[in-house]
């Protein structure tokens, strides 16, 4: 073997190594990030869900005042209907 092999592979070998650690490094750092977006997507599932049922009372509630206004359209016609009727008879 070579005089300058043993200290080439020595040498590759700490570089492989440093690499290994660097690229620990960065899974840990990537599941860590993984971990937190997971969280913030329930957080905002959650939000989403308060949302969407918040919305739905919502459009009850304007399903429920058109039908009001309805009825009450409704009966101011018929008022206004007799009260011209009695001007009419008058």
């Amino acid at each position: 073997m070579n005089e300058n092999t043993l200290p080439q592979l020595e040498q590759l070998i700490e570089k492989i190594i440093d690499k290994n650690n660097q690229l620990k490094s960065q899974v840990a750092e990537l599941a860590e990030q993984k971990a937190e977006l997971a969280q913030q997507k329930a957080e905002l599932e959650q939000q989403k869900a308060l949302l969407v049922d918040e919305n739905e009372t919502f459009q009850l509630e304007v399903l429920e005042g058109e039908e009001k206004q309805k009825q009450t359209n409704n009966v101011l016609t018929a008022l206004l209907a007799k009260l011209q009727s009695a001007e009419e008879l008058s």
